[in-house]
């Protein structure tokens, strides 16, 4: 059990998947804040927590806090992260760290002034034929990084009687489903490749201009659609569907198409690196297996076991071969590495996991991508 104990912040799909991972990951969680008191108290009782935090200022007060986990809409991230920061609180936020790079580069400064340890929950990272790709690229296996190639697919918002806060620019932000999955994606290629995107050429896609919103609650995920159902009619103006053309550092060349209205996609990110030596690819559907392609000798589908993969893999792939391993375990696997971290105390040492600059690194490419959409030509990351 780790010394630590935490608090979550969001009471929708993603703050119980926190809760859930902090538990496995050995990590006392005390209590969790909704939007009101009653989204508190209904979460508490269903995650039996025992403290249903009234609002934030309750939940920064409690001395019990060791670590905040912020899961709540991504307008409130700056506000709450700055907060629990200034209150000596670690921290854990969601992605994207802030609405803007003015937001995120000001998280990083006062990350950097405080003692404290943060960090973006990147999970992807986190699966184990991942962590194989990034140790095998490191190791010169792939060789030389021609080209890459991928995508981030869902089908949740393919009827235009989905709606989702997310749809809102004023609450998720300027983009959509790049910045919601999209930015899932260009994190874990240039954590893999080891490389960062330094330009990119983009195009966007509004397929639904108007949604048809049902009076009363909205529930993601549902998968229901009621046409006996009252609805309103509201105006969209985040993009539904994006392709991106990238610019490696060190010359590699890229691209990456992201959509939400795929049908019979769920949740389906892919990517294929082709280098010197080898290619590789991996899907976030089959996540336990990775293909190794060669021109000279057979293709290899490499399945996740511990016995079989790099020393540093090994370390996240907590059952043997042919037990397979998914989307809950990476949390789990992600708050070890955050938690493990704080134990040892060293708070100067690098960090491997997700830090604030990477979460700045995200935003300042969305900004990049949106630009480039606006004006239709290659934009510079950070210009």
């Amino acid at each position: 059990m780790s010394q630590f104990s935490a608090a979550v912040i969001g009471t929708g799909f993603i703050g119980p998947v926190h809760v859930e991972g902090l538990r496995r990951a050995g990590v006392q969680v005390l209590g969790i804040l909704g939007s009101n008191r009653q989204k508190s108290e209904q979460a508490a009782t269903q995650l039996e927590l025992e403290t249903a935090y009234a609002s934030l200022d309750e939940l920064l007060a409690d001395q019990r806090i060791d670590v905040v986990h912020v899961t709540s809409p991504n307008r409130f991230h700056f506000h709450q992260t700055a907060a629990a920061i200034n209150a000596g609180k670690h921290v854990l936020c969601e992605k994207p760290l802030a609405m803007n790079s003015n937001e995120s580069q000001q998280l990083v400064q006062l990350a950097s002034e405080a003692e404290v340890v943060t960090g973006v929950n990147y999970n992807i990272r986190y699966y184990p034929l991942c962590v194989e790709a990034a140790d095998r690229i490191q190791g010169g296996s792939l060789g030389n990084v021609f080209h890459v190639a991928g995508s981030y697919a869902q089908d949740w918002l393919f009827h235009d009687t989905d709606f989702n806060w997310r749809v809102n620019r004023a609450d998720g932000g300027q983009l959509r489903a790049i910045a919601d999955i999209g930015t899932h994606w260009l994190d874990l290629i240039q954590h893999v490749v080891g490389q960062k995107v330094i330009a990119v050429c983009a195009d966007l896609q509004t397929v639904y201009a108007r949604r048809r919103r049902r009076l009363g609650s909205n529930q993601t995920f549902s998968g229901e659609v009621d046409e006996a159902a009252s609805f309103e009619t509201v105006d969209v103006n985040t993009e539904d569907y994006g392709c991106v053309m990238l610019r490696f550092a060190n010359g590699a060349k890229g691209v990456v198409w992201v959509s939400q209205v795929t049908a019979g996609r769920k949740n389906c990110l892919r990517f294929e690196l082709a280098g010197s030596k080898e290619s590789l690819a991996w899907d976030s559907e089959s996540p336990n297996q990775l293909w190794i392609g060669n021109r000279d000798a057979a293709n290899q589908l490499l399945l996740k076991d511990p016995a079989l993969l790099s020393e540093k893999a090994a370390t996240t792939s907590h059952y043997p071969g042919g037990h397979n391993e998914g989307f809950p375990d990476t949390f789990k696997q992600l708050f070890l590495d955050f938690y493990g971290y704080l134990e040892q105390g060293e708070f100067d040492h690098p960090r491997s996991f997700p830090t604030f600059q990477d979460g700045h690194q995200e935003v300042l490419l969305c900004e990049a991508i949106l630009q480039s959409h606006r004006q239709q030509q290659w934009i510079t990351v950070g210009e």
